[in-house]
């Protein structure tokens, strides 16, 4: 951010310089109607002061002006004051003409190279030059300024917005934490009382995968394999407490392409299934496939459902679904298909999940 800042401001002091060293260039260097006298001083004085009021009024319109009037709908005394600016330069520049005595100065410089070679009429003509020149200067100044406030604005946003994801995502990602140990120390929690040994073999695993919760996941991002295996941690923690009813299928990629991912993505989807998909006295089936395609990543999550008739994804009690899909939508917009089917016929519930990462 620092050197995005730096840069802009650096590009903006290089076109104000370039502007400068053309326009100083035309007015004390480039005089073709002059090459051939013998220039008096005073001429380059005035020529100095002039381009002195020309910065002046560049500045002015661009530091006071823009943002006082112009960019805030002022458009009327705007665009009055500039012209007053324009008349004040014109007036100053003839007042100066006049204290210099530039006009007969450079008369008798002409008359010196011979007849009828005076500057004749060439007062009205420098004087719209010197309009031309200075509409034209805060002509730029007006562009320079209001593209300058544009950019600011944009990066502005952009910063505001960048800062809002990213604490919303930390919002999120810390409602699925608590919301996924809660339901895990419950499952555990039955366990010890009914078998020890397998209880202590969970708390391994659960170790395991506070692991990978409380330290893998700090950044933005997790590798894909560390997600996957987390994803298999947890459903060989829940087959622990599992009869013999019930039927997990799991299969994930392999050879596996790594790649980055945001962390905890696939867990909610994971978790739902054994929340909602297994019965104590008839049969369920748990079906778990994540697959690869290059970077397309693809989870089919499938499950008998003995949920009540009508709970879907947006059910206000499942807290880790809902967070999970607003950070599908903040982190993978454009990038992820997610197909819900609630089949109330064969009581079967799946989910596909498609990333491109």
């Amino acid at each position: 951010m620092i050197f995005q800042r730096f840069k802009s401001s650096f590009g903006s002091i290089l076109i104000q310089a370039l502007i400068w060293i053309v326009l100083g260039n035309i007015l004390l260097f480039y005089q073709p109607f002059l090459r051939d006298i013998d220039v008096p001083y005073q001429f380059w004085i005035k020529q100095t002061i002039v381009f002195a009021l020309l910065i002046g009024a560049y500045y002015l319109n661009a530091y006071v002006l823009v943002p006082t009037f112009l960019l805030k709908k002022r458009n009327g005394i705007y665009f009055l004051l500039l012209t007053a600016i324009v008349i004040a330069v014109v007036f100053l520049t003839g007042f100066t003409d006049k204290f210099l005595n530039i006009h007969d100065l450079l008369e008798e410089a002409f008359h010196k190279r011979g007849p009828h070679k005076g500057p004749g009429g060439r007062r009205g003509f420098m004087d719209t030059f010197t309009i031309i020149l200075a509409s034209l200067v805060l002509g730029i100044s007006t562009s320079v300024a209001t593209v300058q406030r544009w950019q600011k604005e944009r990066a502005r946003q952009k910063e505001m917005e960048a800062e809002k994801i990213s604490s919303e995502l930390s919002f999120l990602k810390a409602q699925i934490n608590p919301h996924f140990f809660f339901n895990t120390l419950n499952n555990i929690y039955a366990l010890t009382l009914v078998n020890v040994e397998t209880s202590r073999t969970a708390l391994h695993q659960l170790s395991r995968m506070m692991r990978y919760v409380l330290y893998d996941t700090q950044n933005s991002t997790a590798l894909l394999s560390q997600e996957i295996a987390f994803i298999k941690d947890y459903i060989s923690l829940m087959q622990l407490r599992l009869t013999e009813k019930v039927t997990v299928d799991y299969k994930s990629p392999n050879p596996l392409q790594e790649h980055p991912i945001a962390p905890m993505l696939f867990l909610p989807f994971v978790e739902n299934a054994f929340k909602h998909g297994v019965s104590d006295t008839l049969p369920s089936t748990i079906e778990v496939h994540i697959t690869q395609d290059d970077n397309q990543v693809k989870l089919r999550v499938k499950n008998t459902n003995y949920k009540k008739k009508g709970a879907d994804l947006e059910d206000n009690k499942g807290i880790g679904l809902a967070n999970t899909i607003r950070r599908l939508e903040l982190l993978y917009a454009g990038k992820y298909i997610l197909d819900v089917d609630n089949n109330l016929e064969s009581n079967v519930y799946t989910v596909n999940l498609t990333i491109s990462l």
